[in-house]
């Protein structure tokens, strides 16, 4: 069974084939966010702080942190964003950035292992990424395109996933620290967008034997009731094999998916984390054994 194992200063989190599906927090992105980009870029992180501690406390494992800011200092603010949030949580996090320089100074700060978010095939990423990977001791999030692009063809996308673990190895990074995206496309516009990952994620599992992770919220884009296709692709994907995805728990009924999968997939021993999570307190006086209903009416019998 292969897991990946990611760490904060406190906490670790493995990600794994026969483990419960691991959340990771999307919020903290100022991309098509205009007003956390702009306090982003001043200095102010009030509202980096807040969606921190709400994406922890709606059940989050992990939490991708991104500083992509147009014009801005991103190294800099990445660094100062990593040393926050692990100020604030003890949850591992994923230091997602295209630019090699940000992801060296956020892991240059980070305490614990890493999910590095990410590397491509494109043979430049492979060149600067992995080595950074393999010297901070991360894990990866590895992107199924090259410099051909995306390609629609799912077989194609596990070719390039296979490129990426290879290459990985190379550098001596084994594959139970490589994570692959098999890349998410909008269903609304590419009707076999669900099918095609399916259909990936179960190659990637059965023959590469690599954990998996997504943008999950990618498939409703440009849809209706966003939330219910989430859900739905989700559970569908938790049972194809998926063993991650970066998405918002802060929807209800995305995180009840997530839980209900988990029990389908034998992943929650006993129901326990269900239980934990939906079961209605008891009314005063319920459950108490004998001084229940039926022990009232003995008295009243007996009397």
């Amino acid at each position: 069974m292969t897991e990946t194992l990611v760490s904060s200063a406190s906490k670790e989190v493995r990600i794994g084939f026969d483990r419960p599906f691991v959340i990771i927090g999307e919020r903290i992105n100022p991309t098509g966010r205009k007003i956390l980009a702009e306090e982003m870029s001043k200095g102010d992180y009030s509202r980096v702080e807040a969606d921190a501690i709400a994406q922890v406390e709606a059940g989050a494992h992990m939490l991708d942190v991104n500083a992509g800011i147009p014009l801005a200092d991103e190294p800099a603010i990445l660094a100062d964003v990593v040393r926050l949030v692990q100020s604030i949580t003890d949850v591992p996090l994923s230091i997602d950035s295209s630019i090699v320089a940000a992801l060296e100074s956020g892991l240059s700060v980070y305490q614990g292992k890493a999910l590095v978010n990410s590397v491509t095939g494109e043979e430049e990423r492979l060149e600067t990424v992995l080595p950074l990977v393999k010297k901070h001791g991360a894990a990866v999030v590895a992107i199924s395109n090259d410099e051909t692009g995306i390609s629609e063809d799912p077989d194609v996308r596990f070719e390039v996933a296979k490129k990426i673990v290879e290459r990985a190895a190379d550098y001596g990074i084994p594959r139970e620290d490589v994570v692959v995206d098999p890349l998410v496309m909008p269903i609304g516009a590419i009707n076999s967008a669900g099918k095609q990952v399916m259909h990936i994620v179960q190659r990637l599992r059965n023959e590469l034997k690599v954990n998996t992770t997504c943008g999950a919220s990618n498939v409703s884009f440009g849809l209706p009731n966003r939330n219910g296709v989430n859900s739905a692709f989700l559970t569908m994907a938790i049972g194809a094999g998926m063993t991650s995805a970066i998405t918002s728990p802060l929807h209800a009924e995305v995180m009840q998916a997530v839980l209900g999968a988990d029990v389908m997939m034998g992943h929650d021993p006993d129901c326990a984390n269900w239980i934990r999570k939906y079961r209605e307190p008891s009314a005063e006086g319920e459950g108490r054994g004998r001084g229940g209903r039926g022990a009232r009416r003995r008295r009243r019998r007996s009397g």
